[in-house]
């Protein structure tokens, strides 16, 4: 038995699916692996330790064992300011396919005692370019030592919440907790993580950044 309008209504079909995008090519997009920028200072870069023990590649593994493809680019640079990550960020995205990003920045302006609101000022910019170019972002906060006073460590901690709210973006009040003053989980330096701290830092974030990929795919479909 034969179907005159079988062979059009098939057609139509094949061209309607690859229209709305589950073609092929579709497919292999869906394929590609979610590519997550860290942005940060050394806690990111992976000071004094060995490459693989750096906190983007750590969290990379973590996040693949989980079943996710995610690509996790290293932008820590040790010494970073706030002002230092915004002067490279156009740098950073320029023809880069980001989907998110990890914005850890602050300690260094804190422990030379720049002002907050220069600090602000340059997050704020961090912010608003990630998001003009579609990138979703976990904000990663830091807190000024206290022995800066009540005023400055009252005005840097509270930048972070404000910035988040103002931007609509994901916040992790503080990139090391669990960490910061447990001397097992630090180097020598009582600053930076050693490998157990890193290890303990990708474990405590882990749910953020999970909720992070979660906006991002959903944005990205």
């Amino acid at each position: 038995m034969r179907f005159p309008g079988l062979k059009a209504l098939c057609t139509f079909g094949l061209a309607l699916w690859l229209v709305n995008g589950n073609g092929p090519a579709a497919m292999a997009a869906e394929g590609d692996p979610v590519t997550l920028l860290a942005l940060g200072d050394s806690l990111t870069a992976g000071y004094d330790l060995p490459q693989d023990a750096a906190f983007p590649v750590r969290l990379e593994e973590a996040l693949r064992t989980r079943g996710l493809d995610v690509k996790v680019i290293n932008a820590g640079v040790s010494g970073d300011t706030t002002a230092g990550g915004l002067a490279r960020l156009d740098w950073l995205i320029s023809g880069q396919d980001i989907d998110a990003a990890i914005v850890e920045l602050g300690a260094n302006d804190a422990l030379r005692g720049l002002p907050p609101e220069d600090a602000k000022k340059n997050l704020d910019a961090i912010l608003s370019k990630l998001k003009d170019q579609g990138v979703n972002v976990l904000l990663a906060g830091m807190m000024a030592p206290r022995n800066m006073g009540p005023d400055y460590v009252k005005a840097f901690d509270a930048m972070y919440p404000a910035l988040a709210e103002k931007h609509d973006v994901l916040l992790y009040p503080f990139f090391l907790e669990g960490v910061a003053m447990q001397e097992d989980l630090l180097l020598p330096d009582g600053m930076h993580p050693n490998e157990r701290g890193v290890d303990v830092m990708v474990e405590t974030i882990l749910p953020k950044v999970e909720a992070l990929l979660k906006r991002a795919t959903a944005a990205g479909g």
